[in-house]
């Protein structure tokens, strides 16, 4: 392995380099940053010849040029520079782009390129001290020296699965899982488990094991949604769940699907759509009784994390489920929605907000408001979507020596979208259908986040929460929709048989979804998914939730002409695995020559336990209005600074609200 190290342009302008410097001497930091420079490093097998390298230079010359070249490229003496980095272990969405658009151009033989940031730090004071301000401690690293980011590329060798001893050990072997993994299982989910696999006379795998939770986690099975509810000693007829469907329930018109498929369609119209065909390439109008989906769906523990990339991917995966709605649709318009405690902005704190209590491990309100936004309209912007709605709030009150809050923030994504009617409701996928994946490769990424997300905030391990971070990457989803949007447009002749988003639990999850929707089975090829990380475990492989990922069934007649639309629009696929008659779901492992996944899938998908809740009601002791001594003005302005009530023009002006020329009325309509 080689890797060049390459000095690039700034990597903060003049306004945020200030920015920053105003935060430090806030701290009381004796540092500043005189320069924060980019780095690029580039893993190469060889030297590349000067044609090579001349063309490598140009395509990472962009942005701001430093001012003196020479003075950039010297490194400070140690302790004068702080080297930043994406986290080890993982590729950075800037690598995974950056790498095709240089393999796109002639350098089939680079690897990957990797970015950092070189901060220059003057005056007095330990730099350790000022590392909170430099990087973000879920995303990213930070290297001693530019010779340890040969460590961003170290390779490792594929491990192998592990045996959970449950005949040896009993019971306990699960619950020593239950913890080491982050699985949330409930007692009587081990009890379910223990019963299955002894029955089998096996020991479970812990492939099969993380499967089994990220498949009936709260996130993916709303198992507190769907409980038994006994209130005050009395069981209630309805679960939650039930009394959300009564109203759909007692009110079915003009809906086509509702809580059966990745959005809810309801009926729209005849009309005419101007697209081209995926055969012809000629642009025209297509007439036809076109359907309107939408929905809403929240990524509140990753946001919670890293507010960014959480609410990146939050809307990232809300746009997935519109495509893979029945045989495939097409995402029009989002919105975006957050709900944080108290804000406690220094130097704007308001009088009722008091001292703040939150684990370490999760951002602050603040810093998910400045953050979050962002991620989800930088997210939606290199999509193509435009977000034309959403909500702010924020809550926290202490109730009879209770604090009730949102420090694990809501964090709403949502959109709608059009689908044609012969195309709502999925096909039957018969054996021998081919099982397909597009979009990004395998990454040890969001790992565990379907279980993490449905624990309560701070009882999961530092580390487990680090690895269900996830991270976008709009660009590789846009490919991936581009594919979907050519199948549909092919109308009755759309290959598509049915489709689901890889999310939580990733590929565990979404492949046998497909199976078990189909009443069949599935057997998988483990190794056939593309992966960008070797050294994974079979578990890591199976479950993690890489994301910008879709699995679809196909008939094996229909492959050579989806292979020709996936490479029109260079999007990554490969086949990896067969749809069988036997409802059972079999995971081979050709690289080790094992099977770490050989489950029934009703056993798996089927009736795990049902949840029981019993709560007792508590009496609201509230405390009688008190108007004296109130003056108007001041309350008044209470009223208009907060945040429901206020401005939220910085939650609008932060998206392209026309990308994709469909919009003829935004946020900004209006006088006001």
């Amino acid at each position: 392995m080689h890797v060049l190290k390459l000095c690039g342009g700034s990597a903060l302008s003049a306004f945020r380099l200030d920015k920053l410097n105003v935060l430090l001497t806030g701290a009381g930091s004796g540092l500043a940053v005189r320069s924060a420079t980019h780095w690029h490093f580039v893993e190469v097998p060889r030297e590349p010849e000067a044609a090579e390298r001349n063309v490598l230079d140009r395509l990472l010359m962009y942005g701001p040029r430093v001012q003196d070249p020479g003075a950039a490229a010297h490194v400070p003496e140690a302790g004068a520079s702080v080297l930043v980095t994406p986290r080890l272990g993982t590729i950075s969405p800037w690598s995974s782009k950056a790498t095709d658009i240089a393999r796109q151009c002639g350098l089939e033989f680079v690897r990957r390129i990797e970015r950092g940031t070189m901060f220059h730090l003057e005056g007095r004071g330990e730099p350790d001290d000022v590392l909170p301000f430099l990087h973000d401690r879920m995303t990213e690293t930070v290297l001693p020296a530019l010779e340890a980011a040969d460590e961003l590329f170290r390779h490792v060798a594929p491990k192998p699965l592990t045996e959970v001893d449950l005949l040896g050990r009993g019971r306990a072997a699960i619950e020593d899982a239950n913890l080491r993994f982050g699985l949330a299982l409930a007692p009587d989910e081990i009890d379910y488990l223990v019963s299955y696999f002894e029955g089998a006379r096996r020991n479970p795998t812990d492939v099969e094991l993380t499967m089994f939770a990220q498949a009936n986690s709260e996130h993916c099975r709303h198992k507190i949604f769907n409980a038994a509810w006994v209130i005050d000693g009395e069981p209630r007829r309805e679960s939650l769940f039930g009394m959300i469907r009564e109203t759909h329930k007692a009110n079915p018109q003009g809906t086509v699907s509702a809580y059966e498929d990745n959005a809810a369609v309801v009926e729209g119209r005849e009309i005419r759509r101007f697209y081209a065909h995926p055969v012809t390439g000629r642009y025209d109008y297509h007439s036809g009784l076109t359907h309107t989906l939408m929905k809403v769906e929240t990524h509140n523990h990753p946001t919670a994390i890293s507010p960014f990339p959480g609410a990146a991917t939050g809307s990232g995966g809300e746009i997935r489920d519109e495509g893979a709605t029945g045989r495939g649709s097409k995402p029009k318009a989002g919105l975006c929605g957050f709900s944080v405690s108290n804000l406690r902005i220094p130097g704007f704190e308001r009088p009722w907000e008091g001292a703040e209590s939150k684990p370490d491990r999760i951002a602050s309100p603040l810093a998910i408001m400045i953050e979050g936004p962002i991620g989800a309209a930088s997210f939606n912007n290199e999509f193509g979507r435009p977000n034309l709605a959403g909500y702010f709030r924020t809550y926290e009150q202490q109730v009879a020596g209770t604090v009730r809050g949102y420090h694990k923030p809501i964090m709403l994504a949502g959109g709608v979208g059009n689908i044609q009617a012969a195309h709502s409701h999925k096909a039957d996928v018969p054996a021998g259908s081919l099982l397909i994946q597009i979009g990004g490769p395998a990454m040890l990424i969001g790992m565990g986040g379907g279980s993490a997300s449905s624990m309560a905030t701070g009882s999961n391990t530092a580390d487990l929460d680090f690895d269900s971070v996830q991270r976008g990457n709009a660009e590789i989803q846009r490919r991936a929709q581009e594919v979907i949007d050519r199948c549909w447009a092919l109308g009755d002749a759309n290959p598509i048989l049915s489709i689901h988003d890889v999310g939580a639990g990733g590929l565990s999850n979404a492949l046998p979804e497909i199976a078990h929707g189909a009443g069949r089975g599935a057997v998988i090829d483990l190794r056939a998914a593309p992966n960008e990380e070797p050294g994974m475990t079979p578990r890591e492989v199976w479950c993690n939730e890489a994301q910008e990922r879709y699995v679809l069934a196909i008939a094996p007649a229909s492959l050579e002409t989806f292979r020709a639309l996936c490479e029109r629009e260079r999007c990554p696929f490969a086949v990896v695995g067969e749809v069988t008659d036997a409802r059972h779901l079999e995971v081979r492992d050709p690289l080790f020559g094992n099977k770490p996944v050989d489950m029934d899938l009703p056993a798996l998908l089927g009736k795990p336990p049902r949840m029981t809740r019993e709560v007792s009601r508590l009496r609201p002791q509230l405390q009688p209005f008190a108007a004296d001594g109130l003056e108007l003005g001041e309350a008044l302005q209470r009223v208009l600074r907060a945040p429901a009530v206020a401005d939220k023009t910085f939650l609008i002006t932060i998206g392209d609200r026309s990308v994709g020329g469909l919009c003829s009325r935004d946020q900004m309509v209006g006088p006001w």
